[in-house]
């Protein structure tokens, strides 16, 4: 598992590995970790090999509290196993997918 984080004109997350229950954990430290200033968080899951429910619950958090702020949270370059588990939970219908 890695995790890396960027600042910019939108802050983009790459997480790298299995967004599993410990994982999320240990994701969500991080998060919680970085001051969020830019309007757009971007989470890259390229490399973001599967997802379980966990990090389903991390990420809908994430974007609650985000939108809350009147901020926007997309995901991107979602592997089609990912892509999948959003499609069946219909997450795919609640957060912008690129």
């Amino acid at each position: 598992m890695e995790i890396k984080i960027e600042h910019g004109n939108e802050m983009v997350i790459k997480f790298v590995g299995r967004l599993d229950t410990v994982s999320s954990l240990e994701l969500s430290k991080k998060i919680e970790e970085e001051e969020i200033k830019e309007d757009l968080v971007i989470f890259d899951m390229e490399e973001t090999e599967y997802i379980s429910s966990a990090g389903l619950r991390l990420i809908i958090s994430l974007k609650k509290d985000l939108t809350s702020k009147g901020k926007q949270l997309e995901l991107h370059n979602m592997n089609p196993v990912c892509a999948e588990v959003f499609r069946v939970t219909g997450f795919n219908k609640l957060i912008t997918i690129k």
